[in-house]
């Protein structure tokens, strides 16, 4: 072997690693708008659980990225550790697929249809339908699709240069001498776990072990301990995802290591237990492409087999391993790891927009009844409620933006929403402060309301809550019903606030009322008025979402223009809350 054949493998190594980084991302970005269904379909059921786990795996062809995934989902709490186990271990057995479509290059007959399902064959009609989709389209999917069939293409070139490059090993005293040493199943394993920690991928490590077994100097005793520390390897990728994590997301990182380590232990004293009292001819046969995606898949199917029903023991070993503190630990709201799939991220912001509006809606809630029973708790919980506000709009705004160059179509226009609603509800906060500087200030000077101003501020007080609870679950639940209602109810606000203003004038023209009362009065009115303007354009956003319009004032015209349900709800209201 000479030094150019070393730079032809070296060559076909980064060709490799790159195609299956190349077509794994592009997969995963492609895939994302099922990822957040499958999701959705989890349950505590192992066998779901598991499927899910097999068939994610299956497709954006990487058991590293399910797994970090993984560890998002439960740092952002969208999944339990036990969910996440059941995944993992499918996982592990999803990721032997690659194994198998590279096995394809092996495929040795002089017949025409079979040679057909050589990658050397079909890759560069692959290649090319790859490029015309990458050069040749403006949408983001199909150049996803492009860069998949692109990578696959790089990837299986990169197998093939490597295969040809080190044939000329099969002569090499060292490299025969060197696997023999593998057949030791410890050294065997240390290597297995070495190379995929550095690669980072099980995948690509099985990929060049098919590709040094071209040599026929592999035996599959040899390659059989070497698969089963790759299993090893491959949880550097989710123990680095961890860090930093909540103690959940360390837990499912620590169960993924510990699922491999125990199979791999298991199976390991197996295998050697069978090699010494029985020593099958088998291993010591030169190990083939397909047998090494076989036994890849044996032992990650094994593995499981013997450790699903143990899923609850994992569980509880690490929670002994990784307790919990004294003191509570803060959840991470939104995990930066959840930006490499855009569908569950986005889902993530809308379940943190859900938690901002609720804290918004009980914030303003306690300021309205801070008007008629003050007192420090109330007090205190609408200024916690407002900070809560604040800090949710600064942290769903700046992970928005981050998120939004890479969605598209109907998720787009969801970020587009959350982007404008989050905003309202900061601004509903902020009117719950102000309801609450007018009480204290009330308090502070000892202003009492007279009997006709107490009844008509009690009768707009209940306005703004119910419009604040139709806004709040038109958003939380998508409830269309409850959105419709929000802008003729918003109306009749509008006409209270002007009616209770000139109502106010009259009583400080019978001298009443006092100027300095008239002045929080003032406040208070705006600041309701000014909030069901905010439940306006929630709502209004929750219905351009639902009709596919991102217009709002178009869509508001188009409710008050003359709309016979408009009118009657109109009515409703306008009586319901009638002075």
């Amino acid at each position: 072997m000479t030094i150019f054949d070393v730079l032809t493998m070296i060559g076909g190594l980064c060709l490799f690693l790159f195609g299956m980084n190349q077509m794994g991302e592009s997969l995963e970005r492609r895939a994302g708008d099922s990822l957040r269904t499958l999701l959705s379909r989890l349950t505590s059921n192992k066998a779901a659980g598991f499927l899910t786990g097999l068939g994610v795996t299956a497709v954006i062809q990487s058991s590293s990225a399910t797994t970090v995934m993984v560890v998002g989902f439960v740092n952002s709490g969208l999944m339990t550790l036990r969910q996440a186990i059941n995944v993992i271990m499918g996982a592990n057995v999803g990721t032997t697929v690659t194994a198998w479509i590279l096995s394809l290059s092996g495929i040795e007959s002089g017949n025409v249809f079979v040679q057909l399902f050589k990658p050397t064959s079909f890759t560069p009609i692959l290649a090319l339908i790859g490029i015309l989709l990458y050069m040749g389209s403006k949408e983001q999917k199909r150049k996803d699709t492009g860069t998949i069939l692109l990578g696959f293409a790089v990837l299986m070139f990169g197998m093939d240069t490597m295969s040809g490059a080190v044939s000329g090993l099969k002569e090499v005293e060292w490299f025969q001498n060197l696997f023999i040493l593998f057949k030791n199943p410890v050294l065997g394993v240390l290597a297995g776990a070495l190379l995929t920690a550095i690669i980072q991928s099980s995948s690509a490590s099985v990929g060049i072990l098919q590709a040094l077994s071209s040599t026929g100097q592999v035996s599959y005793g040899a390659a059989i301990p070497i698969i089963m520390g790759q299993n090893i390897g491959t949880c550097v990728t989710a123990l680095l995802s961890s860090v930093g994590a909540t103690r959940n997301a360390k837990r499912a990182a620590f169960v993924h290591l510990s699922f491999n380590v125990i199979g791999t232990v298991v199976w390991l004293v197996v295998f050697s237990l069978v090699d010494m009292l029985v020593h099958p001819v088998l291993l010591d046969m030169p190990a083939e492409e397909l047998g090494i995606a076989v036994a890849h898949s044996i032992f990650n199917i094994l593995c499981t087999f013997v450790l699903l029903p143990m899923s609850g023991l994992l569980e509880t070993i690490a929670y002994k391993i990784i307790r919990e503190p004294a003191k509570k630990e803060q959840v991470a709201e939104l995990d930066e790891r959840l930006l490499a799939t855009p569908p569950i991220a986005l889902e993530r912001c809308s379940v943190v927009a859900s938690d901002m509006a609720k804290i918004a809606s009980h914030g303003m809630k306690d300021a309205l009844m801070s008007m008629t029973s003050y007192n420090k708790t109330l007090a205190e919980s609408v200024n916690e409620s407002e900070d809560k506000c604040d800090h949710y709009e600064d942290i769903l705004g700046t992970y928005l933006v981050k998120l939004s160059g890479n969605l598209s179509g109907n998720d787009s226009n969801e970020a587009a929403k959350l982007l404008r609603i989050i905003g309202d509800f900061e601004r509903i906060s902020d009117h719950s402060k102000d309801i609450l500087k007018a009480s204290e200030e009330m308090q502070e000077k000892g202003i009492v309301w007279s009997p006709s101003a107490s009844h008509e501020l009690e009768i707009l007080t209940h306005a703004i809550r119910e419009i604040v609870d139709l806004t709040l679950e038109a958003f939380t639940t998508d409830n269309m019903e409850a959105a419709q209602k929000v802008e003729p109810l918003e109306q009749v606000i509008d006409a209270l606030k002007e009616s209770l203003r000139v109502r106010h004038i009259g009583r400080l023209q019978r001298g009443e009322c006092t100027i300095e009362a008239g002045f929080i009065w003032t406040d208070l009115l705006t600041a309701m008025e000014r909030t069901s303007d905010h439940c306006s354009n929630i709502a209004g956003c929750v219905i351009d979402i639902a009709m596919g319009n991102m217009n709002l004032h178009e869509t508001l015209r188009a409710v008050k223009a003359g709309d016979p349900e408009f009118d009657q709800l109109h009515a409703e209201f306008a009586e319901k809350y009638k002075i």
